[in-house]
């Protein structure tokens, strides 16, 4: 075993994975909570953002989760360079049509192993030793994305290796799976609620988890785990009773700067 060379490997993929978060997580932050924060104001979902230190802590454990998915990375690459996994290079192995459907296939697998990953997580005996690192930003900012404790990052990684090992992926997909990770993850912390108004009204658009959704967890914790989509806490009765109602609220309020609509006054005739 090359060590000097897997040291080499690691390197390169604590900074792959750094940047998949940071980019993210910054790039939202920069254009949602700063550059436009005044006329998104109130789309502010629970109407305050968490402080400065609260901010620098989900930071903070956000680069323990970084060293601890780099860990796995790094061993799901010394096992695929050694033929243990079923990534593909060559598209035609299985064509087209396999590389959109093994992506779907990646997601709903997910969103299922969230959900009962993260009810898990909130067992009494589980949730104050693991999960409640994460609970403590009842009011997340999107530097919460991987706010984890190393454990939970753990738990939360183990889902890539059992993908690989169960599935033939190529490498678009795999690409493609990570970047949809970190976008609705990142989405989830967001604060702001920036999907359309009547989202959660639609029967054709409301399976699909909002900002809101997830902002919920957080602030009531016993509700709403899930991930990608709302199926699940449905199926198990574990949708916050209050969802539809909270959302539609947010999405109702009118911006602060909005100009007042001045009633037309007719002037006489000479």
């Amino acid at each position: 075993m090359d060590f000097e060379l897997i040291t080499t490997i690691w390197k390169r993929i604590v900074v792959v994975d750094f940047l998949r978060y940071f980019i993210f997580a910054s790039g939202s932050y920069l254009l949602i909570w700063v550059i436009l924060k005044k006329p998104l104001e109130h789309l502010i979902i629970q109407k305050k953002l968490p402080n400065l230190k609260r901010k620098l802590t989900e930071f903070a454990y956000s680069m323990s989760t970084v060293l601890v998915f780099s860990l796995i990375g790094t061993s799901i690459h010394y096992t695929k360079t050694h033929g243990g996994t079923q990534i593909y290079r060559d598209v035609a192995d299985y064509g087209w049509p396999w590389v959109f459907i093994s992506l779907a296939i990646m997601i709903l697998f997910h969103d299922a192993y969230f959900y009962w990953t993260h009810k898990w997580m909130h067992h009494k005996s589980v949730f104050k030793h693991v999960h409640k690192v994460h609970h403590q930003s009842t009011n997340p900012s999107p530097w919460a994305a991987y706010a984890f404790h190393p454990l939970e990052a753990v738990v939360q990684a183990a889902v890539f290796p059992i993908l690989i090992f169960s599935l033939p992926l190529h490498s678009i997909a795999i690409f493609s799976f990570l970047i949809y990770m970190i976008t609705r993850n990142v989405m989830g912390h967001l604060g702001f609620e920036l999907f359309p108004k009547n989202f959660v009204n639609s029967k054709w658009l409301n399976w699909h988890t909002t900002t809101t959704h997830h902002d919920m967890h957080h602030k009531h914790f016993n509700a709403n785990y899930g991930l990608y989509f709302s199926w699940w806490d449905r199926w198990m009765g574990t949708e916050h009773s209050a969802y539809q109602q909270t959302y539609n609220e947010v999405k109702s309020r009118e911006p602060q700067d909005k100009p007042v609509k001045k009633a037309m006054v007719s002037t006489p005739s000479a």
